[in-house]
């Protein structure tokens, strides 16, 4: 992704000055949201990967996927993703989207939600971040006649509330034969619109995870070089410098995996046994290094970092919990295995030399 990208610049001016994690554990509100979404809207983010023609920004999979990265480095909790998400899966079936925040369903592999004859849906989906946020969420379910993409209302199903390590909402939406507002069919021939939706889903939770690894780097940098123990900066002693050392190769790896990923989506789309090796490296590598990146953070800053005013937490729980939506390392693994083991053994090396 392009580092002058100033679609991710603009994103990252307002997280900076509306969403600051400091401020906003300083307040302990959440009324930072309703200024951070108009202005988002102002400038047609959350909507960026529909068409101009639509209400949207028509910005590329490349730019949203820079805004995304972004979030992650605000550990912004607010539907933003979940938007952008949703835009893109309502474009797909020629949906116009509403204004406003949505969500996507279901967001976790296993949920399947079922359309009857008459286009009502049926079915539960866990785990939807920010259900009862939002007005509106993008659904996809099988019909009779194949997949549908339908836009919900969300006071039309009931929501039975969760929450994530974070406690951003994660919701278990029911839907009792619920009649959209709007349906449609995806418009890729032949594609498994839900395995679509939960590679672009992953990719995007890859790149935040990223993100957020990136913001503890630096926070624990500088903590380190504040600290004073025994007359000096614990940034000079041995230990401290080793943990960092590992988790700057964290975060690179982590970089590393999720930008491919991303590249890849955005140049080629989701077809393919490479896409499939692609997001689910990308999702596995950031999921583990969330949790070794976190470990050592924590160690660094000692008991200050498990704080409710530090702003270290607002970035590992939410990278934690970010590694299990849109599938977690388990489903990634055994989905990227079984593609590999049914494909056989001379197939493997050319799919890893390709990339």
């Amino acid at each position: 992704m392009s580092p002058d990208n100033l679609v991710a610049d603009t994103a990252a001016r307002m997280f900076a000055e509306l969403a600051d994690a400091q401020s906003i554990l300083i307040s302990g509100r959440d009324d930072w949201k309703a200024p951070l979404w108009s202005a988002l809207e102002e400038v047609g983010l959350p909507l960026a990967w529909v068409s101009d023609a639509a209400g949207g920004g028509g910005a590329s999979l490349e730019e949203g996927f820079a805004v995304i990265l972004e979030a992650g480095r605000s550990a912004l909790a607010a539907p933003l993703v979940e938007t952008l998400l949703a835009g893109w899966l309502l474009a797909q079936a020629d949906l116009t989207p509403p204004p406003g925040p949505l969500s996507v369903a279901p967001s976790r592999p296993g949920d399947v939600l079922l359309a009857d004859s008459e286009g009502r849906i049926s079915g539960r989906a866990q785990g939807v971040p920010f259900a009862r946020e939002v007005e509106h969420l993008a659904v996809v379910a099988s019909g009779p006649d194949g997949p549908v993409v339908a836009l919900v209302r969300t006071a039309d199903c009931r929501l039975e509330l969760a929450e994530n390590l974070a406690g951003d909402a994660r919701d278990t939406v029911v839907f009792e034969h619920v009649q959209p507002a709007e349906s449609g069919v995806f418009g890729v021939t032949g594609a498994d619109v839900q395995l679509s939706l939960l590679m672009l889903g992953a990719t995007a939770r890859g790149l935040q995870i990223s993100g957020a690894l990136d913001k503890i780097l630096r926070i624990s940098v500088q903590y380190s070089q504040e600290r004073v123990a025994f007359g000096k900066s614990i940034s000079k002693f041995q230990a401290i410098q080793h943990n960092l050392a590992r988790l700057a190769g964290e975060v690179a790896a982590a970089t590393a995996a999720s930008g491919s990923a991303a590249e890849a989506v955005a140049t080629t789309g989701f077809a393919g046994d490479a896409m499939l090796l692609e997001v689910a490296a990308s999702k596995i590598r950031t999921g583990e290094a969330a949790e070794l990146g976190a470990r050592i953070a924590h160690q660094v800053h000692g008991a200050i970092g498990f704080t409710e005013e530090h702003i270290l937490h607002r970035f590992t729980l939410r990278m934690l919990s970010w590694r299990d939506d849109f599938g977690n390392d388990t489903f990634w693994s055994l989905k990227l295995g079984e593609r590999i083991a049914g494909k056989g053994a001379d197939e493997l090396w050319p799919l890893m030399a390709s990339r």
